[in-house]
């Protein structure tokens, strides 16, 4: 599965209504340490089929990183049956990503 990127509009059918865990990544573009984690993003959607897994433009959707209290980004949660189960923000490895579905 590729990743999809989440914006407001397909956030609830994405997201708070899907069967499976999701991973959201919150980026921007000119974020250096979140271009060193899209790599292990990427990785995992495609390895990974029983995860979704979104990215979030935080300059394109303030109104998701607002509801999310962005203030630092990289920032990623695990999303399960619409509640927010990990979070952690910075660069992670790869292993320490997938742990967040623990």
């Amino acid at each position: 599965m590729s990743v999809i990127h989440i914006t407001k509009e397909n956030f609830e059918e994405q997201v708070l209504n899907s069967t499976k865990p999701v991973l959201l990544d919150f980026y921007a573009d000119w974020c250096g340490p979140c271009q060193m984690i899209a790599p292990f993003v990427a990785e995992i959607a495609a390895e990974h089929p029983e995860y979704v897994v979104g990215k979030v433009n935080v300059d394109e959707q303030m109104l998701l990183a607002q509801k999310f209290g962005i203030v630092s980004i990289p920032a990623l949660f695990v999303v399960k049956d619409g509640k927010t189960t990990a979070s952690v923000v910075g660069y992670r490895a790869k292993e320490e990503i997938l742990k967040m579905f623990e």
